[in-house]
Parts: structure tokens; C-alpha cells; sequence
């Protein structure tokens, strides 16, 4: 079942005059350090971010309170699986939200997906409820 939906649109020329103009405190302040690391290492610095950025903004949405009710951007954080494919983790207030949501005997999984075609970075994020033990079946 699904619990919650969330999607948003980052403009990666903004992100990129955000990093010029505040630097290290805008990125402590919104990034954790492995998001930072990744960043960095990336040839499209400001894209990655921007990214990272949209998936913070779609995970709050899915999570049902946007930026408010006391969650923290770094609640939020995306990493990759060797495959490449972006995982959210959810630490803190989202974390609490999260389960809040979450049905009994369900565990809750978090997919998302990220996209950029310059100047715009995309984020959709599906929160799921999956029936504890149940099989994964591909198609």
C-alpha cells in the first residue's frame, strides 16, 4: 500500500549561486557529509546537489509535512547502491514520522528516483507499506 507520494523540481543554476554564495554553511547545513563526499567527487557538482536537494523536498511531501513539524534536511539522506540506483535513509523527526505512518505489521520502504536535464533536477519519492515477510516478486 502506498503511504505517501512526493515529487519535486530543483533549478540547479540556483543550487549552484546557493554554493558560491554560502558554501561550506549551506552544505553542512542541508547535506550530510557521505551527500557531500559523493558531491564532490562528481563532475557536476551543483547537480548533484540540486538533486540530492529535490529528494529531501519530495521525501518531506511523502512524509505528509513538507519542511516543518521539526524535520531536519539532514533526517534526510540519499545514498547509492553499487548498481547506482539512489536510496533514501530517514534518521531523526523523519524517522519517527516514518513509522508513525507505518501500519502495524508493515514495514515501510522508501523509493525514489532522481533525474537532471539542466537546468532542472527532478525528485520523485514513493513511500510503500509491505506486509512484514512478504516476497518480493520481480515484474
Amino acid at each position: 500500500m502506498i503511504l505517501g507520494i512526493g515529487t519535486d523540481l530543483a533549478n540547479i543554476e540556483r543550487i549552484e549561486a546557493t554554493l558560491a554564495r554560502f558554501g561550506d554553511r549551506f552544505r553542512n547545513r542541508v547535506f550530510t557529509e557521505t551527500e557531500q563526499r559523493k558531491a564532490e567527487r562528481r563532475k557536476d557538482v551543483a547537480g548533484t546537489y540540486a538533486k540530492r536537494w529535490a529528494a529531501k523536498e519530495a521525501c518531506s511531501k511523502a512524509l505528509g509535512t513538507g519542511l516543518r513539524m521539526g524535520i531536519s534536511w539532514k533526517d534526510m539522506a540519499v545514498t547509492n547502491l553499487p548498481t547506482g540506483q539512489p536510496v533514501m535513509h530517514v534518521t531523526g523527526w523523519a524517522k519517527e514520522r516514518l513509522d508513525l505512518m507505518t501500519p502495524p505489521g508493515h514495514e515501510a520502504i522508501i523509493h525514489v528516483t532522481l533525474t537532471d536535464d539542466h537546468p532542472w533536477a527532478q525528485a520523485f519519492v514513493v513511500i510503500e507499506a509491505r506486509p512484514l515477510g512478504a516476497a518480493i516478486t520481480p515484474g
